[in-house]
């Protein structure tokens, strides 16, 4: 799967993506991740932004660099998928006035996508002609918010959607079944070695039920213990 983030802070990226499960993921092949930055795509003297019409506080990210930057990406040869058919680009908007994304909403996009271009809004955001002018391309366009509060810009929710989109594809976690949601559950307690600790005072012992070796107590106990969110199903 091939991922494009449009950013005027591409340096944030490097650490994240570079490391763990990601790292690996394209290493592999699994996954393909290219960050723009925006400000390569400014005439001489330019900036990247400016006041907004109609008067206010912020600035406001312009069309003509977005436009240049996503011209640049769309030139590149596009996936394809089994069938032959050009697989759909979906072109993903951060912002808190976004539809809430969730696991389901990975799921799906790791199923019917190929390819997601992330465009992260700053300041004040992004000009609005920007989504009218993908729609002239008949392109298909998600307004995505990570949470119910305003961040700085849209970088950070452009990881967090990459993180768990990726998650989602076969291979890149080894095992299927090593999902969260698909095995135990979200939110069911989980203990390791040693099985006592002792610290400053206090003992700390795993709970009896997990070294019964009774596999159905311990499946029945892992059931009543899992968050029953329906945001956070397949």
């Amino acid at each position: 799967m091939r991922f494009d983030i449009i950013t005027i802070f591409p340096k944030v990226f490097r650490s994240y993506f570079n490391e763990s499960i990601i790292s690996r993921a394209q290493k592999r092949g699994l996954a393909k991740i290219k960050i723009w930055d925006l400000k390569k795509f400014l005439r001489e003297g330019e900036r990247v932004d400016d006041r907004p019409y109609g008067g206010g506080p912020g600035m406001v990210l312009k069309i003509e660099p977005i436009a240049k930057a996503l011209d640049s990406i769309l030139q590149l040869r596009r996936p394809t998928s089994k069938s032959g058919k050009t697989s759909d680009v979906l072109i993903t908007f951060l912002s808190a006035s976004g539809k809430q994304f969730n696991s389901k909403m990975a799921g799906d996009f790791a199923k019917k996508y190929k390819w997601i271009i992330f465009i992260c809004g700053h300041y004040e955001g992004v000009d609005e002609r920007v989504k009218s002018m993908i729609e002239n391309l008949k392109l298909k366009i998600e307004n995505l918010s990570i949470g119910p509060y305003v961040l700085t810009g849209g970088e950070l929710p452009a990881m967090v959607v990459v993180d768990a989109v990726l998650r989602k594809i076969p291979g890149v976690l080894g095992k299927y079944e090593s999902l969260e949601e698909k095995r135990h559950g979200i939110g069911v307690p989980v203990y390791t070695r040693p099985e006592i600790f002792k610290w400053k005072g206090g003992t700390y012992k795993v709970t009896k039920i997990l070294l019964s070796g009774n596999h159905k107590k311990i499946g029945n106990w892992r059931i009543k213990h899992k968050i029953k969110n329906k945001a956070l199903q397949y």
